[in-house]
């Protein structure tokens, strides 16, 4: 079975996959809550504090029901692999030792799991959301269709979701913090002055209903003015799905040449895209 598979199948199916000289390794071992260090590359980055105290006190009362999964590095220490949560909440009821289990796997692997660990958890927020899918996106080289195949979503939904990395960091950043809802942020794809609009809907406390109000006058405008032909539409979608970035297609008054546009937000989706375009 080929890790595409496996990721079909959780995160335990990718674990799984390390090779016969690591399973001497893959027992549960007790490690020094000193030498593990999480993973810089780890897509969740929000912990919320009263969220970590439940579960320090579950594991104060229960015990650590599930071990840290860790990989061993170089200068005698231990990178967390999946279980950052359980590890920050062991640390806070100053826990020694923590049971771990050792796995080794090569950096793409270790990103691939972790992506996957926040994908199946259910209180990511949408950002993170977003930014796990296109992670395994970058990694596996799949588009948005095959994605949603594998994690068991619909294509619409990997797609919306994605679709709110169009947004300036600094609108991610609200709805991160719980300022702005996901249905607030989708509203405000596309538009222009998005972020004086972010704000003044978090200081009139304004529904979703009111923003698509004020939003959807400027996107039928704009819509009547570009109205493209549905096949320049399917075709922009179709590319933008295998490419996993929001594309336009433009042709001049004659029709036999154009433009071919293409959107990132940040640096890292630029040189992903200036990788595959040099291949």
């Amino acid at each position: 079975m080929n890790k595409e598979n496996k990721l079909g199948m959780g995160l335990g199916a990718l674990l799984s996959s390390s090779s016969n000289k690591d399973e001497k390794n893959s027992g549960i071992q007790k490690i020094n809550i000193s030498q593990i260090i999480p993973n810089p590359s780890q897509p969740r980055k929000n912990f919320k504090d009263e969220e970590l105290k439940e579960l320090s006190l579950s594991i104060k009362n229960q015990g650590l029901i599930q071990p840290i999964i860790v990989k061993p590095t170089n200068d005698n220490q231990f990178q967390i692999i999946a279980g950052e949560r359980r590890w920050r909440a062991c640390q806070l009821n100053g826990m020694h030792e923590v049971d771990c289990v050792i796995k080794n796997l090569d950096e793409n692997s270790i990103l691939e799991a972790a992506l996957i660990e926040n994908i199946q958890r259910e209180d990511l927020n949408v950002i993170e959301e977003a930014n796990a899918y296109k992670g395994l996106i970058d990694i596996k080289g799949t588009n948005n269709e095959n994605l949603a195949k594998l994690i068991g979503k619909s294509a619409s939904h990997v797609s919306n979701i994605l679709r709110l990395l169009e947004l300036d960091i600094k609108i991610q950043q609200m709805v991160i913090s719980g300022d702005l809802s996901m249905g607030h942020a989708r509203a405000l794809i596309g538009v222009p002055d998005a972020i004086s609009k972010a704000n003044e809907i978090i200081e009139k406390k304004l529904s979703v209903r009111q923003v698509e109000k004020i939003t959807s006058e400027f996107k039928k405008n704009k819509g009547k003015r570009t109205s493209k032909d549905p096949n320049v539409i399917d075709l922009e979608k179709e590319l933008s799905d295998k490419i996993g970035l929001k594309t336009s297609i433009h042709f001049n008054e004659s029709g036999s040449s154009g433009s071919l546009t293409l959107y990132y937000s940040n640096l890292n989706q630029l040189d992903e895209l200036m990788k595959r375009l040099k291949k």
